[in-house]
Order: C-alpha cells, then sequence, then structure tokens
C-alpha cells in the first residue's frame, strides 16, 4: 500500500471516531440546493459556501461541467430529494482552459501516462501504447469561463428532464481571492 492510502485510512479512523450524530443525517440535503462544480483540487465548495455536512449536494467534475452525469446527478438531485435551486461554478485558472479536444486526443493516442505542460503547452512524455477513442471523446474544454458559465446554465435550462421552476445561477470562484463573482449572462439564462 502507498502512504497516501495510509493516510487516507489513518484520516478516517479518526473522523470515525469523531463522527457523533452524523449518522442522524437526512438524505434529503437540509438546505435543498446543489452545486456543480470543478474537481480542482484548490476549490473546497463547504468552506466558499459555508456548508455543513448534510447542507447540500456537490456534483463535481473536470471543469465542473454540464454533462450528461452532471444532468443527470441535477436531476436525481431534485427529482428525489427536493433541492430546489442550483449552482453552476467554474473557476479562475482551471486546467480545462490548458487544451483542446485536438491536443488531448493527441496526446492519448501516443501514451496513456501523464503527460507534461512546459511553455510550449502539453507534451507526452509516457512509453505508450496510447489509444484513439481519446479522440472520440468531447473534453468539454473550456475557451472562455464567463462563455462556459452561461453555456452549461444553457444546456441545464434546457434540458427536458429540467424542471422551468429551479432557479440556476452561474459564477466563477476566483481561486486569487475565493470570492464567487456572478457570471449575469448565466444568472439570467437561469431564472425563473
Amino acid at each position: 500500500m502507498s502512504k497516501v492510502h495510509d493516510e487516507v485510512l489513518s484520516a478516517n479512523e479518526g473522523y470515525a471516531a469523531e463522527f457523533g450524530d452524523k449518522a442522524d443525517l437526512a438524505m434529503p440535503p437540509a438546505r435543498r440546493f446543489a452545486i456543480l462544480t470543478c474537481m480542482d483540487a484548490r476549490l473546497d465548495p463547504a468552506k466558499f459556501a459555508g456548508l455543513a455536512e448534510g447542507d447540500a449536494h456537490v456534483i463535481r467534475n473536470a471543469g465542473g461541467r454540464a454533462s450528461d452525469d452532471a444532468i443527470r446527478s441535477l436531476v436525481i438531485s431534485h427529482k428525489l430529494l427536493g433541492t430546489k435551486e442550483w449552482f453552476v461554478i467554474h473557476h479562475t485558472d482551471c486546467g480545462m482552459e490548458t487544451f483542446t479536444n485536438e491536443i488531448m486526443g493527441d496526446l492519448l493516442s501516443k501514451s496513456l501516462d501523464t503527460a507534461e505542460i512546459g511553455p510550449d503547452g502539453w507534451k507526452d512524455v509516457g512509453q505508450g501504447p496510447g489509444s484513439d477513442m481519446g479522440a472520440q471523446i468531447d473534453w468539454l474544454t473550456i475557451a472562455d469561463q464567463a462563455e462556459s458559465v452561461t453555456e452549461d446554465v444553457a444546456v441545464i435550462r434546457a434540458h427536458p428532464l429540467v424542471p422551468a421552476d429551479v432557479p440556476i445561477y452561474g459564477y466563477i470562484y476566483d481561486v486569487k481571492s475565493g470570492k464567487l463573482i456572478e457570471v449575469p449572462s448565466a444568472t439570467e439564462i437561469g431564472k425563473v
């Protein structure tokens, strides 16, 4: 086992020892809202949104994008667990801005090992083999944060399984200040 593995299990042991009344938390989120945001390790939705365990659903993926799976989770969040409001929150300095579908497809075609980024962009340093399957995926990369937030709110709003009475707000989290910055065009599309 790895050092990280051992650290995680050790931390869990301490957490479980202090678990207390968290066993009594209800399945539906207490504050009745959901956040779709990026998986970036610099983002802590519990802290930037003032959440305690049991308060809200937090759905995370690369870029915080409105993928089919993210929409599936939001629909379940509302239909079965009663969320009434949704936030789409992207962030500054996102890794999804550093490549395109073509770059990712090319990197994966050479090897499945971790690539490196340098002054000239991404470079594959793996041994191979790779796979051409990477070229068949829409990686939902980002060219402009405000545009991507607006696009994602529009995609969610237009989905036939998303009720018209759920407001969807669009924000960008600033990784340098910790502030949430509204994207008015996204919130306008998401209003009820």
